[in-house]
């Protein structure tokens, strides 16, 4: 894209956090964006540098070269993409100016409950201050899971991007819980993760001879997501829900499958859990549920926006097992941010999102 033809573009957006792989995500989609140009790049300990110094395969982009959050200047920017570790959100949200549309893709906003908020990420969350401006901004977040809250999504000033895990395990189960088609009780859910899940950042847990050759359970019973998806699950039910939760980290570099195993209600049928998603989804575009028997592959939806998902018969009588698989760092966070900007925006949704997946 020639700067002559970025600058026409009607959306300008800043990308706070442009040196990590969701960061990286948001740039490589609206690459083909026909709206959204990027006036505002943030990474501080990169400031001064070039994207394409810091990721190379972005280096035909033209981009700004990234500065420090304390030095941008938000007077041309209409929209933010905040890809920040939590905890460092809170404190720059407050800050921006309130013209500006957020969609944050961090855990800061994604809670109500701050207490829950402390104890699964292990400090204070900045509403629990007497200032009032945080609980003001944590009461006006849109949990954005694009396709069970479209229509709060539109109206929202604030965006709280939801998890990768939390996106394919609501998606088959939200519209079976609001449909009563499931037990709320002995919720069983196994997920697995690329390592590009866990960041970017260095860490001994993640070198190559760490993770090849080999699958890691992390998280056990304390997984940061299981919070996000129990409210989430809870709203359908109406009623509190707990679940097992239990993430795998796989020597591969994105993708994301949770296989989730459930008790169906009295006198529900294992057609009536396929019709009811079939009737949920059959005009999304992202969200698709496969032909009876198709067991769906990550490879399938690597480097796109698409939820693939299907429901079979468990071996044990009134079970049933249900398969969920999306791209982490697509569906699973930037895809999605850029999904609802879209909505938020008053363009159609889909804008920039049309990547086919990448196969083999």
């Amino acid at each position: 894209m020639q700067s002559s033809e970025k600058n026409k573009k009607e959306v300008r957006i800043g990308l706070l956090g442009a040196s990590g792989y969701t960061g990286a995500e948001i740039v490589r989609l609206l690459a083909n964006h026909p709206y959204f140009g990027i006036t505002l790049m943030t990474a501080d300990r990169k400031a001064g540098q070039s994207m394409g110094s810091v990721f190379p395969h972005l280096i035909t982009q033209d981009l700004p070269t990234m500065v420090s959050v304390k030095d941008a200047d938000f007077s041309s920017v209409d929209a933010v993409f905040c890809c920040l570790p939590h905890g460092t959100t809170q404190d720059i949200i407050k800050g921006l100016p309130r013209h500006l549309k957020i969609v944050d893709l961090s855990a800061d906003f994604r809670l109500r409950d701050i207490a829950e908020y402390e104890e699964w990420y292990g400090q204070p969350h900045s509403a629990s201050d007497l200032q009032l401006v945080f609980p003001i901004i944590q009461k006006e977040a849109v949990y954005g899971l694009t396709e069970i809250s479209r229509e709060d999504v539109k109206n929202a000033r604030l965006i709280a991007n939801p998890g990768c895990y939390p996106t394919s395990i609501q998606l088959p189960l939200v519209p079976l819980i609001k449909a009563k088609l499931i037990e709320h009780r002995n919720i069983i859910i196994d997920s697995k993760s690329g390592v590009s899940g866990a960041g970017r950042g260095a860490k001994e847990a993640n070198l190559y001879s760490e993770i090849a050759e080999g699958i890691y359970s992390y998280g056990v019973t304390k997984h940061r997501h299981v919070p996000e998806i129990e409210q989430g699950l809870s709203d359908a039910a109406q009623s509190k829900i707990n679940v097992s939760f239990t993430p795998h980290l796989m020597p591969m570099i994105r993708g994301m499958q949770s296989t989730i195993y459930v008790e169906m209600s009295q006198g529900v049928t294992m057609e009536d859990l396929y019709q009811q998603l079939r009737k949920s989804y059959e005009d999304e575009e992202f969200v698709k549920l496969l032909d009876k028997g198709v067991v769906p592959r990550t490879h399938n939806v690597r480097g796109s926006n698409y939820c693939f998902m299907n429901v079979f018969p468990d071996r044990i009588p009134g079970r049933a097992i249900i398969i969920s698989v999306i791209d982490n760092l697509v569906k699973g966070a930037s895809g999605q941010a850029l999904q609802n900007l879209n909505i938020m925006l008053g363009y159609p949704e889909n804008t920039g999102l049309l990547y086919q997946p990448l196969f083999p």
